[in-house]
């Protein structure tokens, strides 16, 4: 099963992505999360210690360079569209508890000089990721999909898109469904976050018309310690867990 979840910034996309990664995992289930999103959070969700440090792919220049044929630096109108990524996750990844967290970074835009060959080179590893592996693959996106082209997007079984209770948010969705559907995506579906009471869900349901609602999480207290740093992935409970074990079943 391969998910990409994105959504607005402060949705607490993130964290559901993580929770996922865990009841995968609890599963049984062999399971790679894949951190896409500038902000880089997941390996402090995973409670990765900051003395393993990790290297964004983005920010391996000379491997990069190597792959593509271009030379680091210089200007590059030619270079490799498909270069050899089928070793790099086992290379690269980080494993916190059973769970193997790879992380991309972004392209650099404006000054960053031409950016074409590490573009190419996160397209190839993420479409390797989405179509040649076997585990379960969680992406955790920033509200854009830049990252996925058509290619990948064939591999995509799902794209979350998470929402709060607002109007901002859910209308972030529906740009998403646009841009998705547009490079092949055809399950897009809503993850209602930080519900408090009917109201919310109702507000939800009536703001993403037109979207498949998949289901709602809770505002929580411990999901919140999670993000501080209060509590650990490991410590989340059951009942915490419980509706993202949920979420989690409607996909499969």
């Amino acid at each position: 099963m391969k998910i990409a979840l994105t959504g607005k910034g402060g949705v607490g996309k993130s964290t559901l992505a993580a929770m996922i990664a865990r009841v995968v995992r609890d599963q049984s289930n062999k399971v790679v999360a894949i951190d896409a999103d500038p902000d880089m959070n997941l390996a402090t969700l995973f409670d990765i210690s900051t003395e393993r440090e990790i290297t964004p792919i983005i920010e391996m220049k000379e491997l990069i360079a190597e792959r593509t044929g271009t030379e680091v630096g210089q200007p590059a109108p030619f270079f490799t569209m498909n270069p050899k990524v089928d070793d790099i996750p086992e290379k690269f990844w980080v494993d916190q508890n059973g769970i193997k967290l790879l992380v991309m970074g972004t392209v650099q835009r404006g000054g960053g000089g031409c950016a074409c060959p590490e573009n190419a080179f996160l397209k190839s590893l993420l479409g390797h990721m989405m179509i040649a592996r076997q585990e379960w693959v969680i992406l955790d996106m920033e509200a854009g999909i830049e990252h996925l082209g058509r290619g990948t997007a064939l591999g995509v079984d799902y794209m979350l898109v998470v929402v709060e209770p607002n109007r901002t948010s859910t209308e972030t969705a529906h740009r998403i469904q646009k841009l998705a559907a547009d490079i092949g995506i055809k399950k897009v579906r809503v993850v209602g976050n930080k519900v408090q009471k009917q109201t919310d869900e109702d507000l939800i349901r009536k703001a993403c018309d037109g979207l498949e609602v998949l289901g709602f999480l809770p505002l929580s207290e411990q999901i919140r310690r999670i993000s501080t740093g209060e509590v650990s992935l490991e410590e989340v409970d059951e009942k915490t867990l419980a509706p993202v074990q949920a979420l989690v079943k409607r996909l499969t």
